[in-house]
């Protein structure tokens, strides 16, 4: 038994819940250049709009493949060779958002041949 009324809850404004900011990183993969600028371009601007904290497109080193084959098929002949290159562009964008502020931005229209990948970390 204490001596003291029991203290009874108020909640104040501070009291009141934020939404957790998480760390959100974007990376956009892509074979043309041109789309790969377009799709970033785009969910910047979109989460400027929301008036997020954005940092990005940072522009990771092109992957390079080369395949190197014979020119004729049947392996006679001169030995002629054919070489044939592809190179993957790879974007980074970075956020400081809440979970819910991502889904909106991330519907933002995909280019032909753009992939998007989305990792979500606590701070």
């Amino acid at each position: 038994m204490s001596a003291y009324a029991p203290k009874k809850d108020v909640a104040g404004p501070e009291d009141v819940a934020a939404p957790v900011v998480h760390r959100i990183r974007i990376t956009l993969t892509s074979r043309n250049v041109k789309n790969l600028e377009k799709v970033c371009a785009d969910l910047k601007t979109k989460a400027q709009d929301k008036k997020l904290k954005v940092s990005g497109p940072v522009r990771m080193p092109t992957k390079k493949t080369w395949i190197t084959t014979r020119k004729a098929p049947s392996g006679e002949g001169t030995n002629t060779w054919d070489t044939f290159e592809m190179r993957i562009h790879k974007r980074l964008i970075d956020l400081l958002a809440p979970s819910e502020v991502v889904k909106e931005i991330t519907k933002v229209s995909l280019e032909p041949g753009v992939e998007v990948e989305v990792q979500i970390n606590d701070r």
